[in-house]
């Protein structure tokens, strides 16, 4: 079993940064890939970014690059999303989750285990 809790999450004007964390608890942090999603209203869930258990692998959505960057930090079970340059369509609720086994970082059904979601909402 696997707890997670994002942070960070507020209002900030276009062109603004953001960086929310993912802190986990519950099994040895290393051992799962991490990702990224959010979901604005009235859409789907997507994919942001994903990040290896070591963090030696990065996964973007190749609208998002250059903007946002993932890390991790084992050794304080935590992981960020780095939001930059932000725009009023970033606004969403972004959630983090982890990944045990084989599949692709870019499927939600890839995912064993969900925070709860932080809001980021961006102003124009």
């Amino acid at each position: 079993q696997v707890q997670l809790v994002e942070s960070g999450g507020g209002l900030v004007q276009a062109g603004g940064s953001l960086r929310l964390s993912c802190a986990a608890s519950g099994r040895t942090f290393s051992d799962y890939g991490m990702g990224w999603f959010r979901q604005a209203p009235g859409k789907e869930r997507e994919f942001v970014l994903a990040i290896s258990g070591s963090g030696g692998r990065t996964y973007y959505a190749d609208s998002l690059k250059g903007r946002f960057t993932i890390s991790r930090d084992n050794a304080k079970m935590t992981a960020y999303l780095q939001m930059n340059s932000l725009k009023p369509e970033d606004t969403a609720v972004y959630y983090c989750a982890v990944k045990y086994y084989t599949g692709s970082y870019f499927l939600e059904s890839t995912y064993n285990y969900w925070g709860q979601g932080t809001q980021v909402t961006v102003s124009s």
